[in-house]
């Protein structure tokens, strides 16, 4: 009997959250949340709650973490060389996700030297810390205490291709590239 009774309790709790949403913004122009939309609003939209797919589910578990508390960005400059596409190897070959920022324009150039302390390229950061010029081990040791996978789990989807980039004129002054360090 008791166990008749909690299946219907979590079958009614169930269906308890799956009552509709709506947002509705009256003529004053004021939001209002509810279970029905308002009469005579001129903007109703349903929400769908819980149906959501989450953000980068198609990622493990783990890569999903390391990106939530040590998310990573690769800095580069169009002319960057063979230094930049093997640090972009080095990241897509991990599966790991990141954004590339493409330094074009001198304002772009001097945030990332304020930011990061330094002008050579390629650069990471990964969380707050800087990875300055390619050193594949370095980039590997930090990714690893990062907690991002060793490997690929093939879970993330093929490479974007990189960032489509048009010289500034007012960009008179390039970042210095890094001499190429690969593993040695």
């Amino acid at each position: 009997m008791k166990m008749i009774f909690m299946m219907l309790s979590l079958l009614l709790l169930t269906n308890a959250q799956a009552a509709e949403l709506y947002r509705s913004i009256d003529k004053d122009g004021k939001v209002h949340y509810s279970d029905t939309p308002l009469i005579d609003s001129e903007d109703v939209e349903r929400l769908k709650l819980g149906n959501e797919p989450v953000p980068d589910e198609n990622l493990p578990y783990e890569t999903r973490r390391a990106m939530q508390n040590f998310p990573v960005t690769l800095y580069t400059f169009p002319t960057c060389g063979s230094a930049c596409q093997m640090a972009r190897d080095l990241l897509n070959k991990r599966g790991i996700p990141f954004t590339e920022k493409s330094l074009v324009k001198q304002e772009d150039i001097d945030a990332f030297r304020k930011a990061s302390g330094d002008s050579q390229m390629p650069a990471a950061a990964i969380g707050k810390t800087w990875l300055i010029g390619f050193l594949a081990e370095q980039w590997n040791n930090e990714l690893d205490f990062a907690g991002y996978p060793k490997k690929n789990l093939s879970y993330r989807p093929a490479p974007a291709p990189r960032p489509e980039t048009t010289p500034d004129a007012t960009s008179t002054e390039a970042p210095e590239a890094a001499p190429d360090q690969s593993e040695q």
